[in-house]
């Protein structure tokens, strides 16, 4: 189990785990589920917001469109929030999600009324040069495209146990369009 990849989906970026073998593979599944497994998220979202280390405990239902809701009848889900950086109109957080559901993390953010930028299954909006950039021009003839053309949000380290049970965290650098929106928030705040 000492291969690690980085990379994206089509909604999330960053860190993942591969075992190479069937031991390694249970060993990191038996931690997964024992929520021995640190997982630590960042996320940039719409609006001004100060957690520290804020828990949400609201339950997850999966609906049959393949997105979720919050429901009495769902699955326990819990997720802490630290607000990392804040900007003229976003907010850069840590998200650490003790469970691992589905959409997950952007629920509980919706919940919280922080919807992930990019996210507009759960209310976030796409994030474009011109609303921080002053004298900012298109080409003639052209339509603003959003910055990044996914959820803002980035896995950015898992911590576990190898078989040896050396502990170990493995980071993700952020991607380059994720990077780029940082670098617009840093560029044009306040």
């Amino acid at each position: 189990m000492r291969r690690f990849v980085t990379g994206s989906t089509k909604e999330t970026s960053g860190v993942l785990a591969i075992a190479r073998h069937p031991e390694a593979y249970r060993h990191l599944s038996m931690q997964f589920e024992n929520r021995e497994v640190t997982k630590t998220y960042h996320a940039v979202v719409d609006g001004l917001f100060s957690f520290d280390n804020q828990l949400v405990d609201a339950p997850i239902l999966k609906q049959n469109d393949g997105t979720v809701k919050i429901s009495r009848s769902g699955k326990d889900a819990q997720t802490y929030f630290t607000t990392l950086h804040s900007y003229k109109s976003h907010t850069l957080l840590e998200c650490k999600p003790i469970t691992g559901r589905m959409h997950q993390i952007r629920i509980h953010l919706a919940m919280l009324k922080a919807p992930i930028t990019g996210d507009g299954l759960y209310g976030g909006k796409d994030f474009y040069v011109s609303s921080v950039k002053r004298g900012f021009n298109l080409k003639k003839m052209t339509d603003e495209q959003p910055l990044m053309r996914r959820v803002a949000l980035h896995a950015f380290s898992l911590e576990f146990a190898l078989l040896n049970a050396t502990k170990t965290t493995i980071v993700a650098p952020y991607p380059k369009d994720f990077q780029a929106l940082i670098r617009q928030l840093e560029e044009n705040k306040r």
